[in-house]
């Protein structure tokens, strides 16, 4: 049986890493390259981040979340203040522009983290 527990010896949390772009084995700042897409490589322990396999799944849950909280927010403006049109936009493209950034980069951060963390791999057939 293998062992199941997350290997974190003076790692940052997932959380942690998530949430600040720290990197999984060192803990700079230094994840992210851009907006939302990783750094080649951690500018202080080498740690290769285009080797872990993160994809796009955390887009397709914001989607759905921030879609949703958008449209009763929304909403709820509406019918309590009955603003013009363009107060809806003025406020809300922002605002989801923003959600969707800082929650592409939490969601990715730690689903990188938790692969780092638990030495997750490709799953191979034993002999």
């Amino acid at each position: 049986m293998t062992d199941n527990k997350p290997t974190t010896g003076g790692q940052p949390g997932i959380v942690q890493a998530a949430l600040f772009g720290l990197c999984p084995r060192c803990g700079t700042r230094g994840l992210f390259d851009g907006l939302t897409k990783f750094a080649p490589k951690c500018r202080v322990c080498g740690l290769d981040f285009t080797s872990f396999n993160v994809g796009d799944g955390p887009a397709a849950f914001l989607t759905l979340i921030i879609g949703a909280l958008v449209v009763m927010l929304a909403i709820t403006l509406e019918l309590t203040l009955h603003p013009p049109f363009w107060v809806h936009v003025v406020l809300w493209v922002p605002f989801t522009a923003a959600t969707v950034i800082w929650g592409l980069r939490a969601g990715k951060g730690a689903l990188l983290a938790s692969e780092f963390q638990r030495d997750a791999g490709q799953g191979r057939l034993k002999d």
